[in-house]
């Protein structure tokens, strides 16, 4: 398969012309119109070191319909004893910036550049970026959290931190919770991970993933800052 150079033009091959690693092109920009259509089109940014900026699309593709949220009973348990508050669009910068330095089993640094780093806060500030923030007692800083991007009826989900034992799992089942009742019906992971298979994730074809993603980004975007029902929402299990 050939791998192909962007240059200026806000354009991308099909995303079924990815090589089997899910490569599909390199170069281009960060521009917000690029990143929202490379989404669109089921492909997403995902740099590394000493390359120029990387898009991919694998297959196949790892989601979570958010109807099929499955809770494990000791994370039920956590969840119960409300032991951390959950909210919306709070500290974006916080929790994209402390995904990106909270070490990670296995990673030596971080595929979160300064530049992609830029990228998602200028999506925040037009709308389309979201985060969850996790917070224990009176802290002034969240213990854990997650952001992704929204478009019509999906939501991709791009990184998760924790400092507390389990305060990313609890941000990420309340969020899908949410998604859920706003009628976003599917978590994008993009590959797989075993945090989102023990909630209920599975890998599609991308055939199937694309078939899904033309039907649900049409839909009405839920723009702008996000808030649960509460000022500071606590799931239950």
């Amino acid at each position: 398969m050939p791998i192909y150079q962007l240059d200026e033009r806000i354009v991308f091959p099909p995303p079924e012309h990815a090589d089997p690693d899910g490569l599909l092109a390199v170069g281009g920009g960060l521009e917000p119109e690029r990143v929202i259509l490379a989404y669109a089109s089921g492909i997403f940014p995902w740099p590394a070191e000493g390359y120029p900026l990387l898009w991919h699309s694998p297959d196949p593709r790892y989601v979570l319909p958010t109807s099929e949220l499955c809770v494990p009973k000791s994370l039920r348990r956590v969840l119960n004893r409300g032991t951390y508050r959950t909210t919306l669009d709070c500290a974006f910068e916080a929790v994209i910036a402390r995904c990106a330095e909270v070490p990670r089993g296995g990673q030596s640094g971080t595929w979160i550049t300064d530049e992609l780093l830029d990228a998602y806060v200028e999506l925040h500030h037009l709308g389309f970026a979201h985060s969850v923030e996790v917070w224990c007692g009176d802290a002034t800083e969240p213990c854990g959290g997650l952001y992704g991007v929204s478009l019509g009826g999906v939501f991709f989900g791009e990184s998760m931190f924790a400092t507390e034992p389990d305060a990313s799992k609890v941000g990420f089942v309340t969020l899908v919770r949410a998604l859920s009742t706003w009628g976003i019906s599917l978590v994008d992971a993009q590959v797989h991970t075993a945090h989102l298979e023990r909630f209920g994730g599975r890998g599609w074809p991308r055939e199937r993933y694309l078939a899904e993603l033309a039907r649900l980004v049409v839909l009405p975007t839920r723009r702008g800052k996000w808030s649960f029902d509460a000022p500071a929402a606590r799931a239950r299990g």
